[in-house]
């Protein structure tokens, strides 16, 4: 059956068609959830929450191109939403830090943690394209075909926008980096 068969099907509630769409998406979603989020039983969870709103969703859905893309943008999104909120989760976690808590190797803490800013500022600093593509790759983990795939661009794109990346962060990371050294 094809995309546009399949949609069909599943809009008028047929049970067989969603089937068959959750069979043969589940195992690739969830690969590319853990490899976004890095934990397999969260990348299960927001794949079957996507599919779950493919099913509660599926009278009023409008999908552009294949099923396939789309649930795999729909996916990428979920991951990138948790990401976003376990890292807000951690940024208010060092406000609830008790003082008597912290280390006694607070000046090597002190320069960790203004390193580990530059490279947040530098990251933040990137275009929106730039900065998820230098994500998926040095982040999550994903090869450049896989974040092509993901973005719904060529590889030569995803190329030149991690190029033009690492030229800017080593540009502003400069003062950290010891001569020589590359990101």
């Amino acid at each position: 059956m094809d995309d546009g068969e399949l949609l069909d099907r599943l809009s008028r509630g047929d049970e067989g068609a969603y089937d068959a769409i959750f069979r043969a998406s589940y195992a690739p979603l969830v690969r590319l959830g853990e490899a976004m989020v890095r934990d397999r039983a969260v990348a299960e969870e927001l794949v079957q929450d996507v599919l779950l709103e493919l099913w509660r969703r599926r009278d009023r859905l409008a999908v552009e191109g294949s099923l396939r893309a789309y649930l795999f943008q729909a996916t990428r999104n979920r991951a990138l939403n948790h990401l976003r909120h376990v890292q807000v989760e951690r940024r208010g976690a060092v406000h609830a830090v008790v003082p008597e808590a912290r280390d006694a190797t607070a000046p090597a803490r002190l320069v960790a943690e203004e390193m580990q800013d530059a490279v947040r500022r530098a990251v933040d600093e990137l275009s929106p394209r730039c900065r998820e593509v230098f994500e998926l790759s040095r982040v999550h983990g994903l090869r450049y075909v896989e974040i092509a795939q993901t973005l719904g661009v060529s590889v030569k794109a995803v190329e030149a926008q991690m190029g033009k990346a690492l030229r800017i962060l080593r540009e502003r990371l400069a003062p950290w980096l010891p001569p020589g050294d590359r990101l």
